[in-house]
């Protein structure tokens, strides 16, 4: 006899769907643009190998696919000549618009030469890579928004740390409605909780105290902001050595396949103008870290749950399922997206 026929409650069945090979359509960020020169740079992103490098005459990051598709070699172990890269197998150039340019031994190129060149942009120190699987341009309005702190000179550089996560990326974008887990897992009492929905944009408001960023008696607020599927900062108020600190946090995330992503967190931090250059590098690296420690605690749980398609939610958690519907719409034809998931919508969850 089952449960329903002894009148008892069922089990609650966890739904676990494999995941489509699709990759969210967006800007992605690789981290500081300062990390990439004229020698040529491996990634492993969106299930394939792509190679960076930086125009020895245009000093522009470019991006293109890594495999020649004359014989398949591997394009990041070429050299850069001028804009072009040259594969290391048998020298046919390459262009940074993906066209192959020179074929040393041949009369002509054959029209067919062309491999994919994605898009890229620098945008407040960092470079960023756009992915659509319609393969449209960037949309202009979902260009990261300029920060005019990092450009004023009143706040250190982004202080970078890179972590692998095994687990879809998902699983990253569900904390931003999450209220439930700040006390659990990042020690933080939550005193105000809020969402808002607009467009590309996913922004989570909270404050209350916490146990690492913010001493005690001091409250900790936070504003984060999704601008897009992949790319989050965070402006934060916290205290340290009986300072106020005030800092961006950097917490974005590329997909290395459906099952596993690369994270790069940074922080800039407002410089202390009492301070020396040295005594405010000290106070961001340490500040990083308490950052990192925080974040950490996520990375633990992430690594060994699973993918839930259906949670059982109960009234005093955020709006997963809100945050989801809006994140579904990177993963959609442009043409396809209901207005409900990009039309302004406002969330306030109460604690307990």
């Amino acid at each position: 006899m089952t449960a329903a026929m002894k009148g008892e409650t069922p089990v609650y069945i966890i739904k676990s769907d494999p995941v489509p090979e699709r990759y969210a359509r967006g800007w992605h960020c690789l981290g500081l643009a300062s990390e990439y020169g004229t020698q040529p740079v491996q990634l492993n992103y969106f299930g394939k190998k792509l190679v960076a490098y930086r125009g020895a005459a245009d000093d522009t990051i470019h991006i293109l696919d890594a495999y020649c598709p004359h014989m398949g070699a591997d394009l990041s172990k070429g050299k850069v000549c001028g804009n072009h890269l040259v594969c290391p197998f048998h020298a046919w150039v390459w262009g940074e618009d993906g066209f192959c340019k020179d074929i040393p031994y041949a009369k002509r190129v054959p029209p067919k030469a062309r491999i994919k060149s994605w898009p890229t942009v620098v945008q407040n120190g960092l470079l960023f890579v756009w992915n659509d699987p319609e393969g449209n341009p960037p949309i202009p309005e979902q260009l990261p928004k300029r920060s005019e702190d990092y450009y004023s000179g009143e706040w250190t550089d982004w202080n970078m740390a890179k972590l692998t996560i095994h687990s879809n990326c998902r699983e990253l974008v569900d904390n931003m409605a999450d209220m439930a887990h700040f006390g659990p897992v990042h020690y933080s009492k939550v005193h105000t909780f809020r969402n808002i929905q607009d467009g590309h944009r996913f922004v989570q408001f909270m404050s209350g105290g916490h146990e690492i960023l913010a001493e005690e008696g001091q409250v900790f607020t936070s504003v984060a902001t999704y601008e897009g599927p992949a790319y989050m900062t965070t402006t934060m108020t916290g205290s340290m050595d009986g300072q106020e600190v005030v800092t961006h946090l950097l917490v974005t995330h590329v997909p290395v396949n459906t099952e596993q992503f690369d994270i790069r967190f940074g922080v800039m931090m407002k410089r202390n103008p009492a301070l020396s250059a040295e005594e405010n590098k000290a106070a961001v690296d340490a500040y990083t870290q308490m950052c990192i420690d925080s974040f950490i605690q996520d990375v633990e749980i992430w690594n060994t749950k699973i993918r839930v398609d259906n949670p059982l939610l109960c009234d005093g958690d955020g709006p997963v399922n809100m945050v989801r519907k809006w994140y579904s719409q990177f993963y959609m034809d442009v043409a396809e997206i209901p207005e409900a998931l990009t039309v302004r919508k406002e969330h306030v969850t109460l604690p307990r």
